[in-house]
């Protein structure tokens, strides 16, 4: 407007300043925060001056101490000197520190994922979403496998970070994607990562897994979860997808462990659903799939002790009486254990979770204790052959009827549920519950067989009287409708 008017004072008094402030734009064009310098001087003493040689030595020391932990040091160490308001100043002086001088922050590099060359596996605890199995809180893990290109990713249940656990989630992966990577990688696991030793990175049957699908294995550094990024990630995506869908859901009960695993498979299949091009491109460059699983059972060579029970990692099971003294091969997997004698298996169990913990069949010992009825008295594990509650009600009412052959007559008891069916029996004992037949002398093995003799003969023939229908009622029926017809 300047260069329009006759003079800088009309061009100003149309711009609507003074004469003076044109002068100065045009003399200097940047507006007056460009023209601001910075403040050099302290409008208020610092505070922190005397403590600051300490506090930097502090940070330099351990570079994960927080300002306000620093703080409240200070106010102990130093009553009354610093308020409460002053732990911003504190912030701030840090972070400068920090951003200046202070020690060197880790650098992490964006990777770029090349198509079938990485995958990764981790282990996630599901504790925290609160599932359970028929109203009873149900602890688990997922095993996760993640395909570092296209996020394909794989979900096992298993209960513990085990090799089996492992080597089952891996194999049920690479044969639902139907082709193997080059390379597969894992935090430090003691299932795959031999922590241990220095001569061998891996250990025996991790190399083994590995070399089975011609992967080679990786291990990230110590303390660097970032090295294993994606399936991290994962685990956080995945359990907030399960999060959701069991709101949708509106319970988090599920009626068995088969329906909870076809519950993980819809939800996966679906996340699976939008990485179908990517995984498309993927899957020219895995490496195809051997021409079978590799066997995930670890195998254990252990005798059966005088009491009837193996030892396998650390629990105790029960096998029949006749393997006493005899050396049996344990196969465990990750849900069951196979026992097997003589190349053939005679047992299958259910594998325990944790340890210390023990599980004795009844079937197994019955034989014996009948014969020995006073060892069930003080039985270590009692409490594992009273196996349902109307059994422990049977126990209760003998020892209180007829305290002298309780032990006896329980496990006669006790030996027809092993001969005649356990639920037939249960059934037994609870008729002769419902019409009081435990009182004293009534309730023993005599009983109970005359009630699985009954419930044996077939109910008779019941007589049915049909009555006589009248069709009446049809012709009049009839005859109406014909009238409305015409």
């Amino acid at each position: 407007m300047s260069k329009t008017e006759k003079n800088q004072e009309l061009a100003a008094a149309k711009a609507g300043m003074d004469a003076k402030t044109a002068r100065a734009y045009l003399r200097d064009p940047r507006l007056p925060s460009e023209r601001k310098g910075d403040r050099t001087w302290r409008t208020r003493p610092d505070a922190f001056t005397k403590v600051w040689d300490e506090l930097r030595e502090q940070v330099g020391t351990n570079p994960g101490l927080e300002a306000k932990t620093l703080f409240e040091e200070l106010q102990r160490k130093y009553p009354g000197e610093f308020a409460d308001g002053q732990l911003r100043t504190l912030q701030r002086r840090l972070k400068q520190w920090r951003a200046t001088e202070g020690p060197e922050r880790e650098v992490f590099f964006a990777q770029q994922h090349v198509a079938g060359r990485l995958g990764q596996s981790d282990f996630t605890h599901m504790n925290p979403l609160g599932i359970t199995i028929g109203g009873q809180s149900f602890p688990h893990m997922l095993y996760h496998f993640v395909l570092a290109y296209s996020n394909w990713e794989g979900v096992s249940l298993c209960y513990s970070e085990s090799f089996e656990s492992l080597s089952q989630g891996l194999q049920n992966a690479l044969w639902e994607l139907g082709g193997a990577p080059l390379e597969h990688r894992t935090d430090r696991m003691s299932t795959a990562v031999n922590n241990t030793s220095e001569e061998r990175e891996f250990t025996g049957r991790y190399e083994a897994l590995m070399r089975h699908y011609k992967m080679t294995g990786q291990k990230i550094q110590a303390a660097r979860p970032n090295e294993n990024g994606d399936v991290e990630q994962r685990h956080h995506r995945l359990k907030r997808a399960v999060d959701q869908a069991l709101m949708l859901r509106n319970s988090r009960d599920f009626a068995s462990i088969a329906d909870y695993k076809q519950f993980l498979r819809s939800l996966v299949a679906r996340l699976n659903a939008g990485r179908r091009e990517r995984l498309r491109i993927e899957m020219q460059y895995l490496r195809p799939l051997p021409e079978g699983r590799m066997e995930s059972l670890k195998r254990e060579r252990v005798r059966v002790d005088s009491g009837s029970l193996i030892y396998v990692d650390r629990n105790a099971y029960s096998v029949h009486s006749r393997l006493i003294g005899e050396r049996v091969e344990a196969r465990i997997g990750v849900e069951t254990i196979e026992v097997w004698y003589a190349g053939r298996k005679v047992e299958e169990l259910a594998r325990l979770r944790g340890r210390g913990k023990h599980r004795v069949d009844y079937r197994h010992i019955i034989d014996w204790l009948v014969r020995k009825p006073g060892a069930f008295e003080n039985y270590r594990y009692r409490d594992e052959l009273v196996p349902t509650s109307r059994f422990r009600m049977a126990w209760d009412a003998l020892r209180e009827t007829a305290p002298l052959k309780a032990n006896k007559t329980y496990l006669e008891i006790l030996e027809l549920a092993a001969r005649d069916g356990e639920v037939r029996v249960d059934e037994a004992l609870r008729g002769l519950l419902e019409t009081g037949e435990m009182g004293e002398g009534k309730l023993n093995a005599a009983a109970v067989l005359a009630r699985l003799n009954e419930d044996s003969v077939p109910a008779p023939a019941t007589s049915v009287h049909v009555a006589e229908v009248s069709l009446a009622g049809f012709d009049e029926l009839l005859s109406n409708g014909s009238e409305v017809m015409q």
